[in-house]
């Protein structure tokens, strides 16, 4: 089998050194108050620079957008500040790095958003799930469906958003639109219920999607833009009733925007790697990136195949900061430890060891 998965590759404007993306994480272990990273995302980040890309955790990029304690922000001065340390340092290491622009929509919880600010969504009801605040996991809150000019306010939330990731020195931007959080909730028939321009027709549909990323084009070139999707996922209460001709005129439509990746995950995120994503994946003409389920082996099948060009991995990256050296070397993988995934300091954070300080 060829070794595609660790040759040089590109991902639209960005060069890379290799096909594995380090995929968006959430940890939560940013300044509450601030929504600022600290000195140990500096050091987390800069460990797995040997990634052939490094997508960030999902950065909201308004206190609207907060879903969960302790995540990481991008909509103002001094979190764009904060994140140039960290781009600075996967720079330094020679790696690659884009932020995930988030915006949770109903998945969040009145004690995480500013007072008086309420939940939003394609939608006026609460989704089936739950967001992780200072008393634990609790119910998420009860949504108000966004307005037309509440939408274009949203959009110029993202394009503030990216102007921010510029300043802080990123590689790019990748627009987080699955995992059930805002964008997908507009786009799937089993939240949007909509009557106006924002709902019925899949085109409808997607038109918020389609007003964010010609947003994020007054910012930065499509080459630098990345979109995750994520079709088939159930994950917070999202449903869709035929994703296959749903997300056809999306994916259709997005050949024509030249963006640096698709990012799609392949099935129920973290789960079965379920659904014709196959049918969705040959419509794309660019850049693809897979994500779910991936081991070695199949990563280097479908990168030698060409079905995937490039492939991203979560969790073997939280405890395998040198992954891209244990999956060349085909070397056992640590173990992470789930307990310390959301929350917490330095431990299982940035002290899983590499390769060499394993072996002594």
């Amino acid at each position: 089998m060829t070794q595609e998965l660790f040759s040089a590759s590109t991902a639209g404007a960005i060069e890379l050194k290799n096909r594995i993306v380090m995929a968006p994480l959430t940890r939560n272990r940013a300044d509450d108050q601030t929504g600022e990273v600290l000195d140990r995302h500096v050091e987390y980040y800069a460990q797995r620079a040997g990634a052939g890309l490094i997508i960030t955790e999902g950065s909201q990029v308004s206190p609207e957008g907060k879903g969960y304690i302790q995540t990481p922000g991008i909509h103002t001065a001094a979190q764009a500040a904060a994140w140039r340390k960290v781009t600075d340092a996967v720079h330094a290491k020679g790696g690659k790095i884009v932020i995930q622009l988030w915006h949770v929509g109903r998945i969040t919880h009145e004690s995480l958003l500013p007072a008086g600010t309420p939940a939003v969504s394609s939608t006026d009801v609460a989704a089936e799930a739950q967001t992780f605040t200072h008393d634990g996991f609790v119910p998420t809150a009860k949504p108000q469906g966004l307005s037309p000019e509440g939408i274009q306010r949203v959009v110029s939330d993202y394009v503030q958003a990216a102007k921010y990731a510029k300043e802080a020195g990123f590689d790019g931007v990748e627009l987080h639109a699955a995992n059930g959080y805002l964008l997908e909730q507009f786009l799937k028939d089993g939240v949007n219920t909509r009557t106006d321009a924002y709902g019925g027709s899949p085109e409808n549909r997607a038109r918020f999607l389609f007003e964010v990323l010609d947003g994020l084009l007054t910012v930065w070139e499509a080459g630098r833009i990345g979109l995750r999707l994520s079709p088939f996922a159930t994950f917070n209460d999202v449903s869709d009733s035929d994703p296959v001709r749903h997300y056809t005129p999306l994916i259709e439509r997005l050949n024509g925007y030249g963006l640096a990746y698709l990012h799609m995950i392949e099935g129920d995120t973290g789960g079965a790697r379920k659904g014709d994503f196959e049918t969705l994946r040959k419509l794309y003409t660019g850049t693809y990136m897979a994500n779910n389920g991936y081991n070695r082996d199949l990563a280097l099948a479908r990168t030698a195949s060409g079905e995937a060009d490039l492939v991203a991995f979560g969790r073997p990256f939280i405890a395998n900061p040198d992954l891209v050296a244990r999956l060349a070397a085909n070397a056992p993988l640590n173990e992470g430890n789930p307990e310390t995934y959301y929350g917490g300091g330095d431990e299982g954070f940035i002290d899983y060891p590499t390769l060499p300080q394993a072996a002594e």
